[in-house]
Parts: C-alpha cells; structure tokens; sequence
C-alpha cells in the first residue's frame, strides 16, 4: 500500500483506508457487516515510526507484529493500527478482525526523521470512541518532544470516556518515562519499560491487552503470566 503525505493541520490521523482499493474497501465493508459489535472489544495499536527508532527499527517490527498474532487469536476483537513519522503525518488504518492485514502493514512502514506526535494519536482515540468505544490504546515510542501536560489532559480526557491506555517504552529516556507513566496512570491504564528480554516481554503484555479489550478486568484477572499480573496491579492501583 502507498503512502501519501497528507498535512493535517487539525490534529487529525489520515485515514489509511482513503486510499485503499475498491476491492480493499469492498472486502472491508463484508467483514464490518460480520462483526457481532455485542461481542467485539475495539483495541487501537499505536506506534512512533521517527527516526530515533531507527537503530532497532527491524527487531521491534518482528517484536510488535507479534501483538497482531495475539490479537488475532483473541476472536471478537477489532484491532486499528496509528503511527506517525516525518514531518505532521499521522496515518491511521480501517478497523479490522484480521490481524495479519495490519501486521502486514506495520511490517512495511519505514522511520521518517520527525518529532513526536502523541497528542495526534490521543486525539485520535477521542475521536474514534465518540463514534464507538474504544477498550484501549496501545502506545510504543521512545521519547516525547511534546507539552507533557498538554499530553496529559487529552490522556485524562480518554479516562473519563473509560479508554485504558497502555504505554510501552522503547528505551530509558527519563522525561518520556514520567510522561508515559502520568498518561497511563490518569486513563487507569499501565506503564511498562521493555527490556532485553522485550520479545517474549512484549508478546505477553499485548495479549494481556487484547484479553482486557475483549473481556475486560474480569478477564484479565484470570491471566496467570507475571506481565499480565504486573499490568492488572497497575490498572487496580492506579
């Protein structure tokens, strides 16, 4: 799928799906029209595609698809796929089922040199669960070069719609940490520093997110792996 760069001056993530094909869209509509929405949990998997990410570019890209194997593992679950890069390009794919489609997509996403645009995501979120409810958000970055307590508003604005967010750092950048923690403790979410073990570290803790989407904290409870404990200690403490 090719790209197109679209500024945005309000904020908003380009919707990927304007510029699928007439089969893409076709196909699309008849899975919207299979989706039971009683039964499905709607997850957003954001991700910062900068040019910081670079060096480790290509392991975190096998990393992070693993969330969509997970996901698509889970059933009833509608998973969207956001990320930025470059200079005021947001892009945001169609709600899926299959979870390959957007592993497929991530996989062949390239850094672009930029500054962060999390607010665009987090205003995104908004948007999105106005329009139906969002379970969560998934974050995965390295930095924040934004207004950290601009950022926290519009995270503070996403607890009180009931949007969990969950934030892993990528890194040990000191004021991304703080500002990722204040996000996910104010949405009542989770924070998480991955380490060198952050493969299997990861695989865990998306499928501890993607069975909070679909089942809630009920569900998440019954989830025996330590990340998975480590998350619901967080969400209940806050």
């Amino acid at each position: 799928m090719k790209d197109k760069e679209i500024v945005r001056p309000d904020e908003a993530c380009d919707d990927l799906s304007r510029v699928s094909s007439s089969s893409d869209i076709a196909s699309f509509m008849k899975t919207v029209r299979e989706i039971d929405r009683a039964r499905s949990g709607r997850l957003i998997f954001s991700l910062d595609a900068t040019m910081s990410r670079q060096p480790t570019w290509d392991q975190a890209m096998t990393i992070q698809s693993s969330m969509f194997e997970v996901a698509g593992k889970t059933g009833g679950l509608s998973v969207q796929l956001v990320y930025f890069r470059g200079i005021d390009e947001c892009r945001a794919s169609k709600w899926v089922i299959n979870a390959a489609a957007l592993r497929n997509l991530m996989l062949n996403i390239n850094c672009l040199a930029g500054h962060t645009q999390i607010g665009k995501i987090l205003k995104h979120t908004n948007s999105e669960t106005v329009k139906e409810p969002v379970s969560a958000l998934v974050y995965i970055g390295d930095a924040i070069e934004e207004n950290i307590n601009h950022l926290c508003q519009k995270a503070g604005e996403l607890g009180l719609k009931g949007v969990r967010c969950f934030f892993f750092q990528d890194g040990a950048d000191n004021i991304a940490e703080r500002g990722f923690r204040q996000m996910a403790r104010l949405t009542g979410g989770a924070y998480y520093r991955l380490g060198p073990d952050s493969a299997r570290e990861l695989a865990e803790l998306l499928g501890a997110v993607a069975t909070y989407a679909k089942g809630g904290l009920k569900a998440l409870s019954s989830n025996t792996t330590r990340e998975a404990r480590q998350l619901l200690e967080q969400m209940k403490n806050g």
